[in-house]
């Protein structure tokens, strides 16, 4: 049974939003455009972010594109448009938040990817906690072939997958298949597309499945320890541990395993 708790946006929204069995699904909706990041796009998102992030009937959250590709990147046609150096360092100001939101939103995060995902849309895979693609999505940071190094993209392709890799992308330009994208770490897994939204919602439904609160305790630990030291890792890491093991869940998780059955998650 689905159940929204929000108001339905309307259909030519720049993001729409449909929420079932724990799962928020967002999509992003200039499909004329490949979902092109525009200014507007990006503060749409952001706000739904917040909304969710705050929202404990969110488990996870799915992000797809509309039309024939899950997002070319930055909107060139409005940074052209708009040659103020104000505005052009407000759109990638806010394109930095948008994507440091994605890391910091108590959700896992499922990037589901067909057609395209270039420069600021590669970024955006690379930036989500996992992802699933169309065995013929293609990826890649083409801005330096149009005088544009993909600069903002790299923080997020840089920390997903070796430094060669990344380098290659970034300065050839290049496009990599899907394949490519799953032996580089780039992407978790690539299916057919006739299989792609099933993979997804299996995806998200496994995970669903376990405490709000876990699943937000080990996604903040995950990004939190991963620039420490070893032995600060360890250290932070074993607090967190600590701290899990007086979670209300954690009691009822191992009590339910103990006695051979579904636990019952209490806490968000």
């Amino acid at each position: 049974m689905t159940a929204l708790a929000h108001p339905v946006e309307p259909s030519d929204a720049l993001v729409l939003r449909r929420d079932q069995n724990g799962v928020a699904r967002l999509t992003l909706n200039r499909p004329a455009a490949y979902n092109a990041l525009s200014m507007e796009a990006m503060e749409a998102m952001l706000g739904m972010l917040v909304a969710i992030d705050l929202d404990p009937s969110i488990k996870v959250v799915v992000i797809e594109g509309s039309g024939k590709g899950f997002c070319a990147g930055h909107d060139l046609k409005q940074l052209q448009a708009n040659p103020d150096r104000a505005y052009r360092a407000r759109t990638f100001e806010t394109c930095s938040k948008m994507m440091i939101a994605l890391t910091k939103l108590r959700q896992p995060v499922i990037a589901k990817v067909h057609g395209i995902a270039t420069a600021a849309g590669c970024q955006l895979v690379a930036t989500c906690d996992l992802a699933v693609a169309a065995d013929s999505a293609r990826f890649g940071t083409p801005g330096v072939n149009i005088g544009l190094f993909c600069s903002t993209p790299l923080v997020a392709l840089s920390r997903a997958v070796h430094r060669k890799q990344a380098m290659e992308m970034l300065l050839t330009g290049e496009m990599i298949p899907a394949a490519k994208a799953v032996e580089i770490g780039l992407i978790n897994r690539a299916v057919p597309e006739a299989e792609l939204e099933e993979a997804v919602d299996a995806l998200a439904r496994k995970i669903a499945r376990n405490s709000g609160l876990v699943l937000k305790t080990g996604k903040d630990a995950f990004y939190s320890q991963i620039d420490l030291p070893l032995a600060e890792a360890y250290a932070h890491t074993a607090e967190v541990m600590t701290e899990n093991m007086s979670f209300d869940d954690a009691a009822e998780g191992i009590a339910a395993f103990v006695e051979k059955r579904k636990p019952v998650w209490r806490e968000s």
